[in-house]
């Protein structure tokens, strides 16, 4: 598997988001916050689109990470993420 990187960086996680035409989301029903998604193409039915505002306040209140993956193994973009706990 290719190499994965850890962030925090709102920059740093909106520019890889944008640049696989992704947006953000959150699980439907899960209020207060939310459970964060990123969704890519289609919307899901199951999520519902947030603001960058929204999604940065509910990834900070939650001390999440956002482990990503630039490129697979056979070096297309990669789309895989997760959101993790801080260290």
């Amino acid at each position: 598997m290719s190499a994965s990187n850890t962030t925090t960086d709102h920059q740093e996680i909106r520019n890889w988001v944008e640049a696989r035409q992704g947006h953000p989301a959150r699980v439907k029903g899960r209020e207060p916050g939310g459970i964060l998604r990123i969704d890519f193409g289609e919307p899901e039915e199951s999520l519902e689109k947030i603001s960058w505002d929204k999604f940065f306040e509910i990834f900070d209140e939650n001390k999440l990470a956002f482990l990503y993956q630039e490129k697979t193994d056979d070096g297309r973009t990669s789309r895989f993420s997760k959101f993790v706990a801080r260290h």
